[in-house]
């Protein structure tokens, strides 16, 4: 039994320290929130009944919130396309090789080190909705090379308003994409690539049967990144549009609500949120796990 202690009893003693401040504000936290979901607390005063899913119920059948989840879906997909593809093509080029790689590298990673407001405030002049002789940002370079056909209201537009809103965390979010499938080529013993180009295999094959499937880990990872990156936009939607209906998305009516004191509604939409976060999460972390478990 002593034995057992002082091997278990000193690494636990180490991390108690963080599973403490974990349990409190992590778990903890999000055990309140739930909890104030089920209530009626809809103004300042504190709640007087628990109304269990009742919150939840009203709130899944309501437009407004159907109109959000819409919105996060149409972002949520734009961005996870766009970033994946760019990402995997940068990272494809650098692989071939190119003269200074490391400027490259650097151009295409320095959008991570702005922040979404900043990046969210520039991108705004440039998706300005204005047209002709008022157009300014993209609306202007289109007329500049004599291509205002092309010109468009951005945001403005209800169908594809939420996919102008993803290129900006395209371009900012692109490069982090590239890095991890750059390290996923790089990681690619030359000696495989080597062998099936002796046995034959055209660069097709050579990729198909080699390099993609030993960059199937790597792309797993990237993808639900992006995905619980893109489920948790706020502030990039802040800084272009607003709080407007148009761009609403959950976390934008979270905030709403909040600052409207309906604090059971902005918890319940919170909750909900953490829910769609775990249907990414939970089922890579059991991949994960099991590969693991294979490995051994």
């Amino acid at each position: 039994m002593h034995k057992s202690i002082r091997s278990w009893g000193p690494p636990l003693l180490l991390i108690s320290p963080t599973i403490i401040i974990l349990g409190i504000f992590v778990y903890g936290l999000i055990g309140a929130n739930v909890q104030v979901a089920m209530t009626n607390r809809h103004s300042m005063q504190e709640a007087t009944e628990f109304v269990g899913l009742g919150n939840f119920v009203q709130l899944l059948g309501e437009d407004r919130f159907q109109h959000s989840l819409v919105n996060l879906a149409v972002f949520t997909v734009f961005f996870m396309v766009g970033t994946m593809l760019f990402g995997f093509l940068w990272a494809w080029m650098l692989d071939k090789g190119v003269t200074a790689e490391g400027a490259f590298r650097s151009i295409y990673l320095f959008p991570m080190a702005v922040s979404f407001v900043a990046s969210g405030v520039v991108w705004r002049w440039l998706l300005n909705s204005a047209e002709g002789d008022r157009a300014s940002g993209l609306n202007r370079l289109l007329e500049a090379v004599g291509l205002g056909a092309f010109q468009n209201s951005w945001w403005n537009t209800p169908v594809w308003g939420m996919a102008a809103i993803a290129m900006p965390a395209i371009w900012q979010l692109s490069g982090y994409v590239m890095a991890l499938f750059l390290a996923g080529f790089r990681g690619i013993p030359d000696e495989l690539r080597e062998a099936a180009r002796m046995d034959g295999a055209s660069e097709w094959q050579l990729y198909r049967h080699v390099v993609f499937p030993q960059l199937s880990p790597v792309a797993l990872s990237a993808l639900v990144i992006v995905a619980h990156m893109s489920l948790k936009v706020f502030d990039l939607i802040m800084s272009i549009t607003g709080s407007i209906y148009q761009t609403e998305v959950p976390h934008t009516y979270m905030w709403i609500a909040l600052t409207s004191n309906d604090y059971a509604k902005s918890a319940a939409i919170a909750t909900v949120l953490l829910l769609l976060v775990c249907v990414f999460v939970i089922p890579y972390l059991i991949y994960t796990a099991r590969a693991e478990r294979r490995a051994r």
